[in-house]
């Protein structure tokens, strides 16, 4: 049996700093509705990384591949082989010319998503980003950023240890859930990431459930990622996701 219809609108603007480099956007997401679960993820290319933005779509493509239609009581197993897929698939790939795993990391993104079904959804997450579930209720459920020692060090898929930093949260009966990359996280959460700024969220959130054109609501959500403000607050790239469930 098939999901629900479901609407996903997802955006991703080149931020200020990359720009500046003539640099294109190192993020990447992709989604999916069409199969057994609702599933999408949301990967942030490190800078330092030479290939990072093809890190990024690799960790995307494979894990909508394998979880559309997965056993939702086997998602965190497959996430699981997910990632490890998109190793191998880093490892062989035509730019690691060593094919050796010490060059894994020249492909290194953080990664967040969710599956969903019938009304139960898991986060899945490495690193900063961030992700957060709106309830039926009104109360929300939050995937916050995880980093290192020192701000600006994170957690990547491509790293030895991903197993563990891969984290799991449980949701259920939302209304829409939110994926974002570090470039948007910083303002749509208050400072502790304990719960998301309204002013942020609840607009966007409005507006998008009302506009019944996907090309205004791609154009309206990207304006609002590069607003003066916006670009203020975070100089990096900037994704987010949007699923009404």
């Amino acid at each position: 049996m098939k999901t629900k219809k479901c609407k996903v609108i997802a955006a991703s603007v080149t931020g200020p700093a990359h720009l500046i480099k003539r640099q294109n956007c190192q993020d990447y997401c992709r989604y999916a509705v069409d199969g057994r679960n609702i599933v999408a993820a949301v990967a942030d290319g490190a800078g330092s990384a030479p290939f990072g933005k093809i890190g990024a779509r690799l960790i995307c493509d494979t894990i909508v591949d394998l979880l559309k239609n997965a056993d939702f009581k086997s998602v965190k197993s497959m996430v699981k082989k997910a990632v490890e897929v998109a190793r191998d698939k880093a490892l062989r790939h035509r730019f690691n010319k060593s094919k050796s795993e010490k060059h894994l990391l020249d492909f290194s993104a953080t990664l967040v998503g969710f599956v969903y079904r019938q009304g139960q959804g898991v986060f899945f997450h490495i690193g900063d980003g961030a992700a957060l579930a709106l309830k039926q209720d009104g109360r929300y459920i939050a995937s916050p950023p995880q980093n290192g020692n020192f701000r600006c060090e994170t957690f990547f898929y491509t790293m030895d240890d991903w197993k563990e930093n891969l984290r799991f949260t449980n949701f259920s009966q939302a209304k829409a859930v939110f994926l974002m990359s570090d470039g948007v996280s910083g303002f749509a959460f208050d400072t502790d990431y304990l719960k998301p700024e309204r002013n942020f969220i609840d607009p966007i959130h409005d507006f998008l459930s009302r506009e019944p054109c996907k090309e205004r609501a791609v154009r309206a959500l990207s304006n609002t990622l590069q607003t003066p403000r916006a670009k203020k607050l975070n100089s990096d790239d900037k994704t987010l996701l949007w699923a009404e469930l």
